[in-house]
């Protein structure tokens, strides 16, 4: 008998910091291009990204999605690169089904999926469909949307989510004008609290550390960055293990923490 854990598309959660990381050969694009070897190749990608934000839960459809740069004041360099990868409508419609979601053709893919798919799969010949978080929804109902997913790494998809378990910008660019890129102490403690949540599967402490932490609070002022590994982490159970792919801090309080669940 095949056990299950040996057939199931690992699930990932990406630390994906800076747009920058696009065009710099650092520790953190090296890590992207790196789970390429950590994960069978899929045979579409499900990706949820926290620059996709909203006041709704939909799922892109396009058969070819665009590349949205949704940055400002980077070099130009950055808004001359594409990531062409074609969409997959069929699949979008089966989640649309699943979560009782929307479909859309006004997204594509924004930069917290393309800017780690491009180092992964630089030829973008591997179906993407991207779902939104829907804003007006508590941390527990989107850990059950999450679980609606699970079934889907049976057939191959891969379920990305792309966010940072510490993701404070104004902490950051404070740290930047000062000339300084010291890891608070708060963020250091929240990272590494969750880390040891993922390690024992602490599903409610992982769903109350924000908001109902200080150090949560201090790591997310807003929960977009945050709600992208409650998805990754809801389509695994117990016999997934965790590992680290990367770990780590950039500009101070991003935390460009990697996992993989499962394979």
């Amino acid at each position: 008998m095949t056990d299950r854990s040996e057939t199931r598309m690992p699930v990932l959660f990406v630390g994906h910091g800076s747009p920058m990381n696009l065009i710099e050969d650092n520790r953190w694009s090296r890590g992207f291009a790196g789970l390429r070897d950590e994960v069978p190749r899929p045979k579409a990608i499900l990706a949820v990204s926290a620059h996709w934000f909203v006041d709704g839960t939909y799922l892109t459809d396009n058969a070819a999605p665009p590349t949205i740069h949704d940055f400002s004041g980077f070099p130009r360099e950055l808004y001359e690169l594409d990531y062409p990868a074609p969409g997959q409508p069929d699949l979008a419609n089966r989640v649309r089904k699943l979560l009782g979601a929307e479909l859309s053709g006004d997204w594509g893919l924004d930069h917290g999926t393309w800017s780690i798919l491009r180092w992964m799969y630089r030829d973008a010949d591997i179906p993407v469909v991207q779902l939104s978080i829907n804003r007006q929804l508590g941390v527990r109902r989107h850990y059950e949307l999450g679980r609606s997913l699970a079934d889907l790494r049976d057939e191959g998809i891969l379920i990305m989510g792309s966010g940072n378990i510490v993701h404070n910008l104004r902490d950051a660019f404070r740290q930047m004008r000062a000339g300084s890129r010291q890891t608070p102490d708060w963020a250091q403690r929240f990272d590494g609290a969750v880390a040891d949540m993922l390690r024992r599967r602490d599903t409610t402490a992982l769903l109350t550390a924000w908001p109902d932490t200080d150090d949560g609070r201090l790591a997310h002022p807003t929960a977009d960055h945050w709600l992208p590994l409650v998805y990754a982490y809801a389509a695994t159970d117990d016999q997934d293990r965790v590992r680290f792919a990367t770990e780590g801090f950039d500009l101070g309080s991003l935390s460009m923490r990697t996992i993989v669940f499962g394979g």
